[in-house]
């Protein structure tokens, strides 16, 4: 669902198969219509023995279609074993069977056989199933076995039997002996022009079946993608519903406390200093509430234009970081700013700025979980006239094996709750990408380099799409 996260350390994402993406595993089609085609042959050749009497060398015949028999076999016992079937797999058992068919046709009078068409079912179905190197591939291979099979083979014999009847029948019925001797006489253009039928034949099928199968499967692609999308739409709606009936249910509390410090101040604060200090932080704290409160409520129907900014980008993340530093006083940050000077002017909404506030509680918190709150938190940004990269490191205990699967996911946190602490809800890394993605960036999360223990969190923005309009 989140395709920005990625882990720049230990394991790469597997690469998804080219082949029908989302469909059964096209080895097992294969063998399916293997098993039909065993069947079929050896119906034929028994057919073509016993019944029209045509006389065939049965021994090499039968040895081929049992040895197509004994690799299907062996494939299904080895697909049901739980064994992978790889592109080149599928491919060169379609050879298989190209070669079988091929040494079959070779005892049955080569191209001059009416089930010389069969050739066309393996390019059909590596198009279908394959890239297009590997149809190309297989057509060029079935068009060398026809072009071999019209010059060697063994050819076939003259009917006999009932096959003999039929062929005196069909003489009579196209106009007698003479006429049926003139086209045999005319037969090798007949076969030169089955063989050119069988090449346009296999280079259309070819072609337009693997455009076809690749627009499937980009179709198939741009779903997954709108689908993932619309979900993680409906889901940041969900949560900004729920935030706007919290934030007026909060509103009243709130007051309250404000008023409640108030007094505190006034009649407890005058003497004790330390107390004093505690009551200023914490109408500091009740006073950012409320502000981030009316921010939520105003946003709701204020227009994009109206509430964008335009600062320069230092000046911007160092707001940013003043921000963060009031709502996390403790905290201590080490702040890095350098890039091309002056800084561009940036024109962002306060999505952005909530963006990064939640990446930096997430590296603070992650600081405070492994008993390193006084370490320092470092925060790196540099840019140039196309973008800008942000690094936040702390020293936490850094991404478990569950973390780095599930990162991004909405409602997964590894924050619990512990003395006074509060655990996670699992929206802020998921909102902070959401916004991220929709201004063109992207975010990575991984493991620091030992011997450095904790997480860097990278954030890459384009300023093509953050930068003002003058």
């Amino acid at each position: 669902m989140f395709p920005a996260f990625q882990e720049q350390q230990g394991e790469e994402q597997e690469p998804a198969p080219a082949f029908m993406s989302g469909s059964a595993n096209p080895l097992a089609r294969v063998l399916v219509l293997r098993r039909i085609e065993v069947l079929t042959q050896a119906v034929v050749l028994l057919l073509a023995v016993a019944w029209l009497k045509i006389p065939l060398d049965v021994a090499p015949m039968m040895a081929v279609i049992a040895l197509l028999a004994a690799v299907n076999l062996l494939t299904r016992w080895r697909l049901v074993r739980g064994g992978a079937a790889s592109e080149g797999e599928v491919f060169a058992h379609l050879a298989i069977d190209v070669a079988a068919l091929g040494v079959l046709l070779y005892f049955a009078g080569g191209s001059a056989n009416p089930f010389v068409s069969l050739f066309l079912l393996p390019p059909t179905l590596a198009a279908a199933m394959l890239p297009a190197r590997y149809a190309w591939s297989m057509a060029a291979m079935t068009l060398a076995a026809y072009t071999f099979l019209i010059f060697w083979k063994l050819p076939l014999p003259p009917p006999q039997g009932d096959l003999a009847q039929f062929d005196a029948l069909l003489a009579r019925a196209t106009g007698g002996a003479s006429e049926h001797a003139i086209h045999s006489s005319g037969f090798a253009l007949h076969i030169l022009g089955m063989w050119l039928n069988f090449v346009i034949s296999v280079v259309v099928v070819a072609f337009f079946l693997t455009r076809m199968a690749a627009a499937l499967k980009q179709r198939e692609r741009e779903l997954a993608v709108v689908r993932e999308a619309v979900l993680r739409d409906e889901q940041i709606l969900s949560l900004g519903t729920l935030a706007a009936g919290a934030a007026h249910q909060l509103g009243t509390p709130l007051a309250t406390m404000a008023v409640v410090i108030r007094e505190l101040e006034l009649n407890h604060g005058s003497g004790d200093t330390e107390l004093r200090e505690d009551l200023l932080l914490l109408r500091e704290q009740v006073d950012r509430c409320k502000q981030t409160i009316s921010q939520i409520l105003a946003s709701s129907g204020q227009e994009r234009e109206e509430s964008l900014r335009s600062l320069a980008l230092d000046a911007y993340l160092q707001h940013v970081l003043d921000d963060w530093q009031l709502i996390r006083p403790h905290a201590r940050l080490s702040a890095t700013l350098h890039g091309a000077q002056p800084a561009p002017l940036i024109a962002v909404d306060r999505t952005l700025e909530q963006a990064l506030l939640n990446l930096l509680d997430n590296a603070a918190d992650a600081a405070d979980t492994n008993g390193a709150s006084q370490e320092v938190l470092r925060f790196t940004a540099s840019w140039d006239i196309e973008r800008c990269r942000i690094e936040i490191l702390d020293a936490g205990p850094g991404l478990n094996a569950e973390a780095r699967q599930r990162q991004g996911e909405a409602f997964f946190t590894t924050k619990v709750d512990g003395g006074e602490r509060a655990g996670g809800l699992g929206i802020g890394l998921f909102l902070s990408n959401a916004t991220l993605e929709r201004l063109g960036g992207k975010v990575e999360l991984f493991n620091r380099e030992p011997p450095q223990s904790g997480a860097c969190t990278r954030v890459t923005l384009p300023l093509a799409r953050l930068k003002a309009q003058s």
